[in-house]
Order: structure tokens, then sequence, then C-alpha cells
């Protein structure tokens, strides 16, 4: 199924742009309406930037507001409470378990997948340790920096890693550090490595302060994903579904060699702190056309964390309780495949 969805996405890539006209059948909203995004500012929800910046949700009478946080954690509790009404999040821990309690929120669109090969998320050493970290198995007892700490998306994505060498999270000591922050903790040595993705772990590297140790962590997965609230998805059906339509007409404005339109490189530039030369440089991120929210790779994450004791409970979740499809579906019958 991942490779399939990998294959989707990469035939996708000529497909014509979108005009920003509303998609036929579909009216924007009179009067607009609001929508409130808590979000993690990096590359993997950069369906959304453009969406916002090339005034995609615009031309569907939606008035997004997008708020930066630091982790899923701080917008899961926005969204707990209907403060807000879609999360841009990593899957941590909090949601499994909050979903086995019926949390009343779904993921209603993907962020962006894991590639195949060459991952812009990696797991880096520091240089200056490099000559004894040689391998996965060489970070026993080490300082491993990862953005949201326990039961975050990085944690899952560094067990995946430590897995490799044979160890698991209990055999290292896992530093929470935000992602704006990696660069700044791998330089000044409060870490031995760090689990990093685009476009901060590009930064390192260019910078000559950390080397890959690994990388192509969980080919095709998805690890972030945009998360409604239940208020807005029953309450305000209209406007989640223009939403993720908005979202999935952005995907296909960024395949190919239109990743680096000019209008794209500028949504990226306004909602996170990356740089156009890191942007250019570093590993392109895959944006599904197709907007598939890969099932499967939830279930290992579930699993994972289940298994690293980070859920309040020890039975597989059934992940009806977690996923929305509907609005996916509807988009890609709107726009077509």
């Amino acid at each position: 199924m991942l490779t399939n969805l990998i294959r989707t996405a990469t035939l996708a890539a000529a497909l014509a742009l979108p005009t920003l006209a509303p998609a036929q059948g579909v009216a924007p909203l009179d009067p607009p309406q609001s929508v409130k995004v808590a979000y993690v500012p990096i590359m993997k929800f950069a369906t959304m930037y453009v969406a916002e910046q090339r005034g995609i949700f615009d031309k569907y009478g939606l008035d997004v507001e997008l708020e930066r946080v630091k982790s899923g954690t701080e917008a899961i509790a926005f969204l707990t409470q209907s403060t807000i009404d879609v999360g841009g999040i990593a899957i941590v821990t909090s949601l499994w378990s909050g979903w086995n309690k019926g949390l009343d929120i779904r993921v209603i669109a993907p962020g962006a997948l894991e590639p195949m090969e060459n991952s812009p998320t990696k797991l880096l050493v520091r240089a200056a340790v490099a000559d004894q970290i040689k391998s996965a198995a060489d970070l026993k007892g080490r300082r491993i920096a990862v953005a949201g700490g326990p039961g975050s998306g990085g944690e899952y994505l560094a067990s995946k890693g430590l897995a490799r060498g044979n160890l698991t999270i209990r055999d290292v000591e896992l530093m929470n550090v935000a992602n704006p922050d990696m660069a700044m903790a791998v330089e000044n040595g409060s870490v031995d490595a760090a689990l990093v993705g685009s476009p901060f772990a590009d930064q390192i590297l260019n910078a000559g302060t950390g080397k890959v140790l690994e990388s192509d962590l969980t080919p095709g997965l998805m690890t972030v994903a945009f998360v409604g609230s239940g208020k807005f998805i029953n309450e305000r059906p209209e406007a989640a579904e223009r939403f993720v339509l908005a979202l999935t007409e952005a995907a296909r404005m960024m395949q190919g060699d239109d990743y680096l339109a000019p209008e794209n490189i500028e949504a990226y530039l306004t909602f996170t702190n990356s740089t156009e030369d890191a942007i250019r440089k570093g590993s392109p991120v895959i944006y599904d056309p197709a907007m598939q929210i890969p099932v499967e790779g939830l279930a290992d994450m579930e699993k994972v964390h289940r298994e690293n004791g980070r859920t309040e409970y020890t039975d597989p979740l059934d992940l009806s309780k977690a996923v929305d499809t509907t609005f996916t579906k509807k988009a890609v019958a709107t726009l077509g495949n």
C-alpha cells in the first residue's frame, strides 16, 4: 500500500496546476467562515502554507487563522478545548490514549509523507563525537534530541532508528528540544545526536556540526497529520470539506519542479523558520496529491508507542476512532484522480 502511495505521488507530478476558480460544484462559503489552526512550523505542513499564501482557502470562503505552536501536544490541548478547529501536528501518544477513551478529534488529512529513499528526516550525530558513534548501537547511554519529548512523533522515529542497533528508548536519554533549537543543541554539545526533519537537518549538515547516522527510517510513513476537532467536523462539515479540498489543490500545485515555484517558496518562508537556500538544497518532502491517509503506517506507530509503554492501554486500538477519510475522499472525487 505504501509503495503504491509513493508511486501515485510520483506519477502525479505531471498534473496541471489548478486555477483560482473554485472546483466545480463547490461554492465558496458566504459569508466566509473562520477556521482556526494551530501548527508546528515545519515543512511537513507545507500544503497548508501554500493554500493560505496562494489564496486557495480564500476562494472557498475560508478565513484561516494560523497560530504557531512548539509541539503537537500543545495543539491537542487546544483541540480538546475546541479553541481551535484544526491542528497540524505529529501523531503523539496522548492522542492514542485519548482516542482509546473516546477523544472526539480525528485525522482528516495527511501531512507530508516520508519518501521511500533520501528522506529529509534523519538521525544525526554530533560531528565532534562521530568517531565514537559509528552505528545506532553506539548510542547506548547517549543524549538524543527529539522534538516533542516522550510519546511524540519524534520519539517514534527515534525508536525506529535505535532499533537498527537493537536498542530501545530505554537505552538512551531523550531530550525534548524544539525543532528550531536543534541546530544550537547539536552545535553546543548539549546532545550527542538528534532526530531532525526538514529544513533543520540540512542546516546542521551544511554547517558541518552534524553527520548522518541513520536515514530513511520509515519509508512512506505519515508521522504528522491535520487533525480536526469533533465540533468542527460534526457542526461545520462544509468548512471541513473545503479546508481539505484546499489542501488537496495545494498538494497538486507542489508536484515535481513546481515544488520550488516562486509562489510556493514564498509560502514556505512565510510559515517556517527556514531559508530559501536551505529549502532549495534540501531534500523535497512528498505531498500526496491523492491525499490518502496511510492507516497501516499509523497502526505501526500505535504499536511502537504501546510497546514503549507510552499509552494508557495494552490492547491494539481500533483506528476507526482516530481517522476520518470522508473529506479526503470527497476532495479527490471533486478534483479527479
